[in-house]
């Protein structure tokens, strides 16, 4: 029941406090109910993952039912979710003064929350597809927050993506389940693909994986499915940003582990040129977004941009079809949840007090917001890769899986690829930091039109702030404490 609860109370919590609060102005809104909510759902969540078990709600057959049973997988990006989930929440309180639709907002934050507990506990194909489908509708109205022409644009851009790419998915769910033991479409350590019957039609099968593959990787941003990205985060809130940017494209990772290792079998896709294309859009992902994010002015869409580069490491990871590159990919996908979420949230603190949204228009904004100008830089060296942030780890066992086993020249093409990739990357955040804290001496900025450093106080909020340290300090653990958590990964690798 623990399990069950963790997956509807956020979803009742966000339409409860919708009703309640609809008609309410922004400023008079009372923090305490979505405080103690989400707190709440921490608590079910974890006690149900650890608790383990296994719940079914209902069974339309006697092999399609929706059920929920943790595991380690589950465990591992439950903490991503509700760690994000959690500190955004802290933040959106500041950010939101100056919005409008709060209720609604806040709403859609929980019920989408409730969706990515529901994928992370899935226990086979039918339920964390029909919650991978849930994430997406109740995360559009997070683009289309704004309600202008714009973001309904970019709003219904996303939507047709990821249905679209879903669609693909069920593709491959279809044909899983036709050459599966028994009909059966559990998730099972090492597949459920009956190899006695697929021989002859192993052609139809890549086929289909691949297109499933990618159509899951939609979610995550992998080229060509990647076109919504760059347009959704630019006109969403800030702390709808960070989410989506930060967790919810996590959930085509998510999904890709489950339908790759836990229902097709990595040893059915090695060596095949389902792997090779696979790792061909990946490396292609990875050099795109980080040359996309270098010519990129806008500041959230550079960091749009990233996430398309950054979300196809671990993809790579996966392609690999190695216990390095699952290791790889399970600490870049935690580490980029709070690196890359940390840089959304820094990116709103600069909108919310000063309305800046370019690159080139925050020289000298160290002088007035100096924390959240750190904190962009923790965050970016976790990013680049730079010691000791988590980025440096994850990208470590990426290269390594690489050069063990990546096909024929990819295992020299792929890790001259992150290489290039972490120079891009450190081209575009770098500049950000040092024009933001040194912006030239005879430069007068608007952030400190004296042009001197007496008297330099932050100008973002605690409840700002403090979120962004929060998050840096996961992305800090990662790399100071890398190995314990790769032993870890022992039990599911």
């Amino acid at each position: 029941m623990l399990i069950l609860l963790s997956v509807l109370f956020p979803i009742l919590s966000g339409i409860i406090l919708y009703f309640r609060n609809k008609d309410t102005a922004n400023t008079e809104i009372k923090k305490a109910p979505y405080i103690v909510c989400v707190l709440i759902t921490d608590a079910l969540a974890l006690a149900g993952a650890f608790a383990g078990g296994s719940i079914t709600i209902f069974s339309m057959s006697e092999r399609f039912s929706f059920t929920f049973t943790p595991d380690k997988i589950s465990l591992w990006f439950l903490i991503a979710v509700l760690a994000v989930y959690t500190f955004v929440l802290i933040y959106a309180f500041v950010y939101m003064q100056k919005e409008e639709h709060v209720a609604s907002f806040f709403s859609f934050y929980f019920i989408s929350l409730g969706a990515l507990i529901a994928i992370c506990m899935a226990a086979n194909l039918i339920t964390i597809y029909f919650a991978f489908e849930v994430t997406t509708l109740s995360t559009v109205p997070l683009v289309l927050h704004e309600r202008t022409k714009e973001s309904f644009a970019a709003g219904m851009k996303y939507l047709f993506y990821s249905i679209g790419g879903a669609l693909l998915g069920l593709l491959g769910v279809f044909c899983l389940y036709h050459y599966s033991m028994e009909g059966s479409i559990t998730f099972t350590l090492g597949g459920v693909l009956d190899l006695s019957r697929t021989a002859g039609h192993e052609p139809l099968l890549y086929l289909a994986f691949f297109l499933a593959i990618v159509g899951y990787g939609t979610k995550a941003g992998m080229f060509p499915m990647h076109g919504w990205l760059p347009t959704a985060h630019p006109l969403a809130p800030a702390p709808a940003s960070a989410l989506l940017s930060g967790i919810i494209a996590k959930t085509g990772i998510l999904v890709i582990i489950r339908f790759v290792f836990y229902s097709i079998g990595p040893d059915f896709l090695r060596g095949t040129w389902v792997q090779t294309a696979w790792i061909i859009l990946c490396l292609i992902t990875i050099f795109m977004g980080s040359m996309m994010a270098f010519r990129e002015q806008n500041l959230k869409k550079r960091l749009a941009y990233s996430t398309v580069s950054q979300l196809s490491y671990a993809l790579l990871g996966l392609a690999l079809l190695t216990q390095e590159g699952l290791n790889g990919s399970l600490l870049q996908v935690m580490q980029h949840a709070s690196a890359k979420t940390c840089l959304f949230l820094c990116a709103g603190a600069f909108i919310w007090k000063y309305g800046k949204h370019r690159v080139d228009e925050l020289h000298g904004i160290g002088k007035s917001m100096p924390v959240v100008l750190w904190c962009l830089t923790f965050a970016g060296m976790s990013l680049v890769g730079i010691p000791p942030m988590g980025g440096l780890i994850s990208k470590w066992f990426l290269v390594q899986g690489s050069l063990d086993a990546a096909p024929g020249i990819f295992a020299i093409l792929a890790p001259v690829v992150l290489l290039v990739s972490a120079l891009l990357t450190a081209g575009y955040l770098f500049p950000i930091m040092i024009n933001g804290f040194f912006p030239g001496k005879d430069k007068k900025t608007e952030f400190d039109p004296a042009g001197n450093t007496s008297g330099i106080r932050e100008a973002a909020p605690r409840a700002m702030w403090i979120p962004m340290i929060c998050l840096l300090v996961i992305s800090l653990v990662i790399g100071l404490f890398g190995s314990s958590l790769i032993s870890l990964f022992g039990g599911i690798v």
